[in-house]
């Protein structure tokens, strides 16, 4: 065999013993490693798990803790409930022994008051005997009758109750009247000093300014026909006279001489003059001044605090704009009334609203009264009723010039700001001589009528007081007398407003102890 392949044989052996001795050597060594793993995973596992039992023992004694914790706050609290109801068991059998007590005592008054009873009874029958033999006694000495005596006695003790009676009532009276008036005092004097607003006296103007005498013939036009399309389409008296530069518009309804002076003005700077034109320019001055009466009403209303009334009641309102009274314009006075009877109301714990819109609406009347007939209360009140307002408002209106007498309080604080706002200073510029001249004249024409002992006029003319003699005068002469003279004023004198006769006939007794 050539040594090639004996060399390649022996290399071919030795490595195969190699190999095999390597084999082993490597499966010895993964035998090792697989059970050191197994060891370390035993051990780990056995820490694992007592790491977990500590984990969960400590976890169970802290929930043991909590617990008993929890217990032991429960029982403190059911200690502390157990020591109240035995405090409060212990205040119950103090209020029973209490109330056994009492029972006790009462039964023991009770008992003292029956004994004292019956002794009071006993003593009532014998004071009943004595009072009848007395009685007896003395039907025999005076001679008079049971009856008669009686009758005597009730008479005397009738009398001298109602002296006593009679002099306690004044007596309150006089006390209730001055604390009366000094409450009313303040109220007002309070009421007028928190509302000082400004108050503009509007008059009314009826004179038109024209730019030369020549437009005075315009205004009259041809024969006549222009001033009489005028006057036929407003309703107004137009007096083209030698004034010059003036025309005069006369009408009694004041919102149609403002609509008819407006119209003039706007025809006098168009300068085209005539009939159609005249029908045209009035036509949307009425239409103008409507509008501007509703804003004005809406205005006030707003201003007074009074939402919710009627559109018509606010058209009558902002015609009051337009209406004066002593130089005093209406509107304006109105709202004035408004705030006032409100602080008033307010001052006695009453609804100030309410009140507000009784002041607001109580001239209302003065929209209308040349449209219907009677007195402006009468008339606000039948407009206020027609429209929804509530009796209190409507009985305001028709009382507070005391035509009626007054069933709500809110009527008499109206008629006590409408005096405030028509008596303060400021708020009507009549002269003092053209006001004491209108007094004179309603007394002397009262003082004219035979048997008139005394005349007074008051209320700034509003009311005039006549007191006649009882022995010339009887009461049915008295009513005709008031009539007579009421009839009398309106034919001899100028005034605004109404004014009230009233006819005072009085019969004094007097006696006198000497």
């Amino acid at each position: 065999m050539p040594p090639q392949i004996l060399y390649a044989l022996i290399a071919l052996v030795v490595g195969a013993v190699i190999g095999y001795f390597v084999d082993f050597l490597r499966k010895g060594k993964a035998h090792r490693t697989a059970a050191e793993l197994l060891t370390d995973a035993q051990k780990h596992a056995e820490e694992v798990k007592r790491k977990s039992e500590l984990d969960a023992k400590e976890e169970l004694f802290q929930r043991k803790d909590k617990l008993d914790k929890e217990l032991d706050k429960i029982r403190q609290e059911v200690r502390n409930q157990e020591r109240q109801l035995d405090k409060r068991e212990s205040t119950l059998n103090e209020l029973e022994s209490g109330l056994k007590k009492r029972e006790r005592m009462v039964e023991q008054q009770q008992q003292k008051f029956a004994d004292r009873g019956k002794v009071l009874e006993t003593r009532e029958r014998e004071l009943d005997r004595m009072l009848q033999e007395e009685q007896e006694e003395l039907y025999k000495i005076s001679g008079l009758s049971k009856p008669d005596a009686e009758s005597r006695l009730l008479d005397r003790v009738e009398k001298q109750l109602k002296n006593e009676t009679g002099g306690l009532i004044l007596k309150y009276q006089q006390e209730v009247k001055a604390e009366q008036e000094k409450f009313a005092r303040e109220i007002i004097g309070m009421a007028v000093q928190r509302y000082a607003s400004t108050h503009t006296s509007e008059t009314t103007v009826s004179t038109v300014d024209i730019p030369s005498d020549e437009m005075k013939g315009r205004i009259i036009g041809r024969e006549g026909r222009n001033i009489r399309a005028f006057e036929k389409e407003t309703g107004v008296d137009v007096i083209v006279d030698d004034t010059p530069g003036v025309v005069v518009v006369s009408a009694f309804d004041t919102v149609r001489r403002e609509i008819a002076k407006i119209s003039l003005n706007k025809l006098i700077q168009d300068g085209r003059i005539h009939p159609a034109r005249i029908e045209e320019i009035v036509k949307e001055t009425r239409k103008e001044m409507d509008e501007r009466i509703m804003q004005l009403g809406r205005e006030a209303a707003e201003e007074a605090g009074v939402p919710g009334l009627h559109d018509k009641l606010l058209y009558l309102m902002g015609r009051l704009n337009f209406r004066v009274s002593y130089s005093q314009n209406v509107l304006r006075h109105s709202i004035e009334v408004a705030h006032l009877t409100g602080l008033m109301a307010e001052q006695l714990g009453l609804d100030a609203d309410l009140a507000r819109r009784c002041g607001f609406t109580h001239d209302i009347g003065k929209a209308a009264d040349h449209e219907m007939e009677g007195g402006h209360p009468a008339i606000g009140a039948e407009l206020l009723k027609r429209y929804g307002e509530g009796p209190e408002i409507v009985h305001a209106a028709a009382g507070h010039h005391d035509d009626i007498r007054p069933e709500y309080l809110y009527t008499v604080l109206t008629a006590a700001a409408d005096a405030c706002s028509a008596s303060r200073p400021g708020s009507r510029r009549e002269t003092l001589e053209k006001y004491i001249k209108r007094l004179e004249e309603l007394e002397a024409i009262a003082c004219g009528f035979p048997g008139v002992n005394e005349v007074y006029a008051i209320q700034a003319g509003r009311e005039v007081r006549v007191i006649v003699d009882p022995k010339q005068v009887n009461d049915r002469a008295a009513a005709k007398m008031a009539r007579d003279i009421a009839q009398a004023v309106e034919e001899n004198m100028t005034y605004p407003g109404e004014v009230k006769v009233v006819v005072m006939r009085e019969i004094r007794t007097i006696g006198v102890a000497k």
